[in-house]
């Protein structure tokens, strides 16, 4: 079953063809970064505007790319939710069209289910059940995968995502947008044990989180030291920084493994890119014994054929939409 597959719910227009939702076709993207970071962060209305600009050329070059004709898509599948409104509203249009004019199924998937599948086009032996950490710039969610399309939810940060926490410790640090990749370059060799940031912890809550304290120490930590004349040591900041990150996400993950029993723990999303937080799952997986399952950094990312691959399974559950689909800001797992 060959899918096309579109994904447009912050500043990447991806367009991706899978097929039985295990294998990459083609996945082609087109990412505003650099449009967005003179801001220092997305701009929605631009964001929009340019997948208006892209989607229907990505589209036709991931048909060209993909080496099929249209004849041979079987279904169209969408990330719908959840995602800037305007930049969601672009992708699911488009597929609605597309899948009208090629007489196919249309299939929305949640945005943070395709995360979580893309590992399944990482690793073709991975399935369901596991544990899975799902951290990006919008969300931070401890999930329990209990079948393709049944999950719930553990955990969840309560205020700002861990994502979100690397654009503006980036941003105040003088870095470029998006931060998550400067501030991994800059940590390396720096000295994580020289700044000491909070962790939070949320009462009777043990897997939920907390990251706007976080957020604010950084901020408040580099303003007075600007205020008095003093020297921060960046490097050290960024290792300070991203140790208090990891050491949020990684126990809590193993916590929630070693209570539900699961000997598969699997890292999703782009904040999963980061080296500190990737090397301190592989450490913890040895130490605990659990299989570790991390997509390479190509799709940890947005990108279309994560989309494509939770559409199979979709599909299979019987999960399809008419035209009548409608596209969503916020929506639960």
């Amino acid at each position: 079953m060959k899918i096309l597959a579109f994904e447009s719910t912050c500043d990447e227009t991806a367009v991706a063809v899978v097929e039985d939702g295990r294998h990459i076709l083609t996945d082609q993207i087109f990412s505003q970064a650099q449009l967005h970071a003179v801001y220092g962060g997305v701009v929605p209305e631009i964001a929009s505007r340019c997948h208006v600009e892209s989607i229907s050329l990505l589209a036709q070059r991931a048909i060209e790319a993909a080496g099929i004709t249209r004849a041979e898509i079987d279904a169209v599948a969408v990330s719908y939710a959840p995602g800037l409104i305007g930049a969601v509203l672009v992708g699911v249009n488009f597929a609605k069209a597309a899948a009208l004019s090629l007489g196919v199924p249309l299939i929305p998937v949640h945005h943070i289910r395709g995360h979580i599948a893309a590992n399944y086009l990482a690793y073709p032996e991975l399935e369901p059940p596991f544990l899975c950490l799902a951290i990006s710039g919008g969300n931070t969610i401890l999930v329990d995968v209990r079948s393709y399309t049944d999950m719930k939810i553990l955990g969840a940060t309560r205020d700002d995502a861990a994502g979100e926490c690397f654009d503006k410790t980036a941003r105040v640090l003088g870095l470029p947008y998006p931060g998550g990749k400067p501030i991994d370059e800059l940590s390396r060799g720096g000295d994580d044990s020289k700044y000491v940031f909070p962790l939070a912890h949320v009462a009777g809550h043990p897997y939920d989180m907390s990251f706007s304290g976080l957020k604010t120490a950084v901020i408040n930590l580099v303003h007075n030291a600007e205020q008095k004349g003093e020297e921060i040591d960046r490097a050290a900041l960024a290792a300070s920084f991203t140790k208090a990150v990891s050491d949020s996400l990684v126990p809590r993950t193993v916590a929630a493994a070693r209570e539900l029993g699961y000997g598969k723990v699997v890292v999703a999303g782009g904040v999963a890119a980061n080296s500190r937080i990737r090397a301190d799952f592989q450490k913890a997986a040895e130490k605990e014994g659990f299989q570790l399952y991390i997509p390479p950094l190509k799709l940890c990312g947005d990108n279309g054929a994560m989309i494509g691959a939770q559409g199979y399974y979709e599909f299979l559950a019987g999960h399809t939409a008419g035209s009548d689909l409608n596209a969503y800001a916020t929506m639960e797992l």
